[in-house]
């Protein structure tokens, strides 16, 4: 039973750390922007990334990265060196204000799965006080 526990929690504080890391990196990037129809290189503007949890079989969760849809919009930028004609470029379609939600619910996801090993700590260790 505890190692199951142990396991669940483990992945749940690998899934947090993964949700809260993408976050961050999607916040660094979110003032980037790149030529309005660039499909690559360096001329196309930062591609947001979304985790998605999947529950795993024997217990816990594992993440995929997923594109965020869609992953650009344009704006108004008639300085930037990338934009065209217009003034348009692409900008990274981050809004900070999710992302800190995002960010807060990683952290508070962490911190039960480590409150879970914690206590399945704490029950083994009285468990051997028991036993010896």
């Amino acid at each position: 039973m505890s190692d199951e526990a142990l396991r669940t929690a483990a992945s749940g504080l690998a899934a947090a750390a993964r949700r809260f890391e993408n976050s961050a990196n999607n916040v660094a990037n979110a003032g980037t922007v790149g030529r309005v129809g660039a499909t690559e290189g360096s001329e196309q503007a930062f591609q947001p990334q979304d985790i998605q949890e999947v529950a795993t079989p024997g217990g816990g969760v594992a993440t995929v990265s997923v594109r965020r849809d869609p992953a650009t919009q344009t704006v108004f930028a008639p300085e930037s060196p990338l934009a065209n004609g217009q003034g348009l470029v692409e900008a990274p379609n981050v809004d900070l204000g999710e992302e800190l939600v995002n960010q807060i619910a990683a952290e508070a996801a962490f911190s039960a799965n480590a409150a879970v090993i914690r206590s399945v700590d704490e029950q083994q260790d009285e468990l051997l006080d028991i036993l010896s």
